[in-house]
């Protein structure tokens, strides 16, 4: 059962006339994201270095940024806005679910273990 796929992405503000220029599109979309990241993660600008809900700026940017590439390959790779609406909420609904999850337990582990490292034994009673 073959179909066409839709050939726009960012919610059709960018439109392309085949399959293939779809796919560099957001090969060349994804490039730039990746970019972004490598640039901020060699020149570290001290703007970025306050700390925001715990957490240092630069850090919540590389997450929300590994966020975006992770729903462009699966709405676009993976072709999941052909699909129906409950299958799309459940499969990106629990993924984002489980992400801020493992952000979560890793930096409340990582923040226990950089504590025990710095300051000796620590008890916590939960």
């Amino acid at each position: 059962m073959a179909h066409e796929h839709k050939l726009e992405i960012f919610r059709g503000l960018l439109k392309f006339k085949s399959n293939t220029q779809k796919i560099w599109g957001v090969l060349i979309f994804l490039t730039i994201v990746t970019i972004v990241e490598v640039a901020l993660g060699i020149f570290k600008p001290e703007s970025l270095m306050v700390k925001v809900l715990g957490m240092k700026l630069l850090n919540w940017i590389f997450i929300i940024l590994t966020i975006v590439k992770a729903y462009y390959i699966t709405w676009d790779f993976m072709h999941m806005r052909d699909e129906t609406k409950g299958l799309r909420r459940a499969v990106v609904w629990t993924t984002i679910f489980l992400i801020l999850y493992l952000i979560f337990i890793l930096l409340q582990e990582g923040g226990y273990v950089f504590r025990v490292y710095d300051e000796g034994y620590i008890k916590r009673d939960f």
